[in-house]
């Protein structure tokens, strides 16, 4: 079964927001400054699921942020909306709806293309703030005398008008939110989100909808940035302008990396590290302007030292203390069945292919062409698969493969021809719409997710299987994917990795890594897997191993194999494309090939007639 996590850690949470009035004020904190760290931390769980978890760095969430306090306050000074809940909810949709629509822009570019379009978009909010529409946010004076809430009992009603009572306020609703949050980085949304921060190319060749779900995060990062917006105004009675501004989502950034990425409890770490020393620098030091100074070399020298943050460096030296867990040995093999590598157990493996007419063609290729500018990578190839062939592709160095593979998953479009998929003309297909339809390829260079352990890499490829391109069960945990637990143990006994299972990838030995990486691509359960160059880097055991590792899976399904192991693709294929300069040289059954002088010309040159 998968491992399901405690409910410790919201445990611990509530026991240190009950305990937090007690200690923090004998420690040089106002009221006042916990209640702002609480806003800030929930202000940063939303964007610690952005950056930390979905790896895309945001300089905009400010427009969020003052959309949904801004929107809140409106109505509750304007408007006289009888509850200041109910506000607050109004501004969380107003700030998500902005972020659906920011996002569909700027989800356009990846990388430092997607920050700098936050920060573009975070400054027309600003400018439309200050100017046109000045008349409903009060332009530079912002919007005074937003009301406490209060809670009605029947009996009797409580008003949050004192510091302390606006922390039990403010506390409980950063409380609804961590858990939330928490809910949605154990969800099968959270494990894809991951996926994506690691290696976006390998979560969409697995089938996941990777554009959909960075726009989920970033949905939900406005939604939480829009309601401690809200926040901000109750707390302050004042909707102030500067809500908006970038230096608000640069604090933001700053302590999120303080106390660390990933964490989703690293916001409210680093913005008491933040506001502490803010206030420290400012009241006690008085060191006026200079505050910020320090406070900038106090940044450098955190990130430069700790790296993954203090929570991040509290985690890790927990770990060290610890030590890593061992694991334990794969259990002895039934002597009855077939094994692969090292005695690993092979069980039946799912494939979508119930189809068994053995002479149907299940992939073709017409005329097929790929152009670089001036350079032809391939040319004119005619190519067909019959259903549970065994195929080989071979050639020297520079004949096309890996081009010509990538062309058949859909990885880069043809300059001419089509592709024809178990009788679908997939030609123009994303990697991810042939990934659903059972078409999947391992790579050359592993692609796998390092920063996860081997578990949650298989995990992640066959929830694509399980529940398609993309699906917003955010508060699903992982255990009530229906065949998840079992599909992953098999793929885990298949590749001989059980022992290895919660082993992060990046400890792996390198035959470990492509074992994995050709479990990543079967728990997709293709009806046609690709492979290219499976054997490459390996020790002459690990070649036999895996060569009959591979004989074994193709029970059922149709594969083709790139390799240069001449003498392991003449026993697994049963059938023989040789590539050459981009074209098709010759097809055939291996001794065929073996034989064949063409081939060997184009292998050797002249030295084959010498």
């Amino acid at each position: 079964m998968l491992k399901q996590r405690p409910l410790l850690i919201e445990a611990l949470i509530a026991a240190g927001l009950l305990v937090v009035p007690f200690v923090l004020p004998h420690l040089g904190f106002s009221p006042t400054t916990i209640n702002r760290i609480l806003v800030w931390g929930l202000f940063g769980i939303g964007f610690d699921i952005l950056f930390g978890f979905t790896g895309l760095l945001s300089f905009g969430q400010s427009a969020f942020y003052g959309t949904g306090g801004f929107v809140a306050a409106y109505l509750l000074t304007v408007l006289n909306f009888p509850s200041v809940t109910a506000a607050l909810f109004v501004g969380t949709i107003a700030a998500t709806v902005a972020g659906y629509l920011v996002g569909l822009i700027a989800l356009r570019r990846t990388g430092i293309y997607f920050a700098m379009i936050t920060v573009a978009i975070a400054e027309v909010f600003y400018f439309v703030e200050f100017n046109p529409l000045s008349a409903y946010t009060g332009g530079e004076n912002g919007l005074p005398g937003v009301p406490t809430p209060t809670l009605s009992l029947g009996f009797t009603t409580i008003s949050f008008d004192t510091d302390w009572s606006m922390y039990a306020f403010l506390a409980f609703w950063y409380f609804v939110g961590i858990v939330l949050a928490l809910r949605i980085v154990r969800s099968p949304v959270g494990v894809i989100l991951r996926a994506i921060r690691d290696n976006p190319m390998r979560a969409a060749a697995v089938g996941h909808n990777v554009h959909g779900y960075k726009l989920t995060a970033f949905v939900i990062a406005a939604a939480y940035a829009g309601f401690a917006g809200g926040l901000l105004g109750v707390l302050q009675a004042f909707m102030p302008p500067d809500a908006f501004t970038f230096d608000t989502s640069g604090q933001l950034v700053m302590q999120t990396a303080i106390g660390g990425a990933g964490t989703l409890i690293g916001p409210l770490v680093g913005a008491t590290v933040w506001l502490y020393l803010s206030d420290f620098l400012q009241t006690t030091l008085h060191l006026g302007a200079a505050w910020k100074l320090i406070l900038g070399i106090v940044f450098v020298l955190l990130v430069c030292f700790l790296r993954r943050g203090i929570v991040g460096g509290f985690a890790d030296l927990a770990r060290l203390v610890a030590g890593r867990d061992k694991g334990h040995e794969a259990p002895e093999s039934d002597p009855t069945t077939v094994t692969g590598p090292a005695g690993a157990p092979i069980v039946p493996l799912l494939t979508r292919d119930s189809k068994t007419d053995a002479d149907e063609i299940i992939l073709r290729a017409e005329r097929l062409t790929k152009r670089y500018g001036g350079l032809i990578a391939n040319n004119n190839i005619d190519f067909s698969v019959r259903r549970g062939e065994r195929r080989g592709i071979i050639g020297p160095n520079g004949a096309g493969k890996s081009t010509f593979f990538k062309m058949l998953t859909c990885e880069v479009p043809p300059s001419a021809g089509r592709i024809v998929f178990d009788g679908r003309d997939i030609t123009g297909h994303s990697v991810t719409q042939v990934c659903q339809l059972g078409l999947t390829k391992s790579y050359q260079v592993n692609q796998l997710f390092t920063r996860l352990t081997v578990r949650e890499n298989l995990i992640i490829a066959s929830l694509a299987e399980r529940r398609g391109p993309f699906r917003l069960d955010i508060f699903k945990s992982l255990g009530r994917v229906g065949g998840l637990s079992a599909q992953v143990a098999q793929m885990l006994s298949l590749v001989h990795l059980t022992a290895r299972a919660d082993v992060p990838v990046s400890e792996l030995a390198y035959g470990e890594k492509r074992r994995l990486e050709i479990g990543l691509a079967l728990a997709a359960s293709p009806s046609l897997l690709l492979l290219d160059e499976p054997l490459a880097g390996l020790s002459p055991r690990e070649r036999v191993e895996t060569v009959q590792l591979l004989k074994a899976i193709s029970r059922g399904r149709t594969m083709i194999v790139i390799d240069h192991d001449m003498d392991a693709i003449f026993e697994l294929a049963e059938r023989i494309t040789v590539l050459h300069e981009g074209r098709i040289l010759t097809e055939g059954a291996p001794e065929e090939i073996k034989s064949n002088a063409t081939v060997q010309e184009a292998y050797l040159g002249g030295m084959a007639a010498a």
